[in-house]
C-alpha cells in the first residue's frame, strides 16, 4: 500500500517502511508524527484519489533525525563591473520512516 502525503509545499509518495527526507518539522529523534494531508491512496490496482483530500486518511510516522541539506551556492557575477555576490545556504531537514497508511 502507497499514499501521496502533502508536506512543506511538496508532494511525496510514501509506502510502510520508507525513510523520507522532508522539510523540518519540529519534535526529537523517535517521537510519532501524523500526516493528515493525504492526496491518493492506492494498493496494486485499486487506487483512491481525494478531491483535493481523502477525508479520514492519515500517514503515521516516526522522526529518525534532524538534519541539514548540502551547502548551496548563489553566485552572482556582473562582468566587467568587478562586482559579485557569494551567498550560502544550508537548508533544515527532518528524516522520517513511515510506520503505517490508514485509508
Amino acid at each position: 500500500m502507497y499514499a501521496v502525503i502533502k508536506t512543506g509545499g511538496k508532494q511525496y509518495r510514501v509506502a510502510e517502511h520508507d525513510v523520507i527526507q522532508i522539510e523540518r518539522l519540529s519534535g526529537d529523534a523517535g517521537s510519532a508524527v501524523e500526516f493528515t494531508e493525504v492526496l491518493m491512496v492506492g494498493e496494486g490496482e485499486s487506487v483512491k484519489v481525494g478531491k483535493p483530500l481523502i477525508a479520514g486518511a492519515k500517514v503515521t510516522a516516526e522522526l529518525v533525525e534532524q538534519t541539514r541539506g548540502p551547502k548551496v551556492i548563489a553566485f552572482k557575477k556582473r562582468r566587467r563591473k568587478n562586482s559579485r555576490r557569494k551567498k550560502g545556504h544550508r537548508q533544515d531537514l527532518t528524516k522520517v520512516r513511515i510506520t503505517g497508511i490508514s485509508a
